[in-house]
């Protein structure tokens, strides 16, 4: 009897052992998901892309995710090659695993999809054709000019909104000027390629010159002036 008393106790502390082994889940803590597991398009939007493009796609220093016009002009492939790889030219990371990033193919897949169901609207540009996602040919600057005297100089001659400031333009590339005339940024009032101070949309000419202006105004090295050294 004593024995088998004994045998017992032996194997409810071995029992008990084996819940204590390093990796072996503890009673009543909830066990965390492999951050590779994770497929929902909120904890991986607040995880990845909040900081920059701001809570809920808006209101951040980076472009304005949720902006309809812009979710109805880019196309899935273009948006998940831009997370997947990053933007050249801006502050925009590759997230891809194949890049070096974090995500893999089934959470840009996520981050896509989600994208798309909560900020596209059928309507967001009420019929009209909008301008090609990237430029055919390369533009002309001094037509460029001519267009952002007309339809954007009122809005961005003051030095708070300038958006010729080389510093500015150092931080973006072609693409993305394209992309903020076209799709505007609604969060900070900035119209689409439709509502410009000139009255009338803009062609894909101007656009196309419009951007190869304001890319002329980069500066090799911008920025803050240092004195040089006595």
């Amino acid at each position: 009897m004593k024995v088998s008393l004994l045998a017992g106790a032996a194997l409810l502390l071995f029992t008990a052992g084996c819940n204590r082994l390093p990796g072996a889940p503890k009673a009543g803590v909830e066990e965390v998901p492999r951050p590779d597991s994770i497929t929902s398009f909120k904890t991986l939007y607040g995880q990845n892309c909040a900081g920059c493009h701001g809570d809920n796609g808006r209101n951040g220093a980076a472009f304005a995710l949720n902006n309809p016009v812009y979710q109805a002009w880019i196309d899935d492939a273009s948006l998940r090659r831009i997370i997947e790889n990053g933007e050249p030219g801006t502050q925009m990371p590759a997230f891809g695993t194949k890049a070096g990033g974090m995500l893999n193919d089934a959470q840009l897949d996520a981050l896509v999809h989600g994208m798309r169901s909560e900020w596209s609207k059928s309507d967001a540009v009420s019929g009209q054709t909008l301008p090609p996602y990237a430029a055919a040919k390369t533009g002309d600057a001094a037509a460029g000019k001519a267009v952002y005297e007309s339809a954007c100089a009122r809005c961005h001659s003051d030095a708070g909104n300038k958006i010729t400031d080389p510093t500015y333009l150092a931080l973006v590339n072609d693409q993305t000027l394209r992309t903020i005339i076209v799709a505007g940024r609604p969060d900070l009032g900035h119209p689409d390629w439709r509502s410009t101070a000139s009255g009338h949309p803009l062609s894909d000419d101007d656009i196309t010159n419009l951007t190869a202006w304001l890319a002329s105004q980069r500066v090799s090295a911008p920025g803050q002036p240092y004195a040089e050294p006595q």
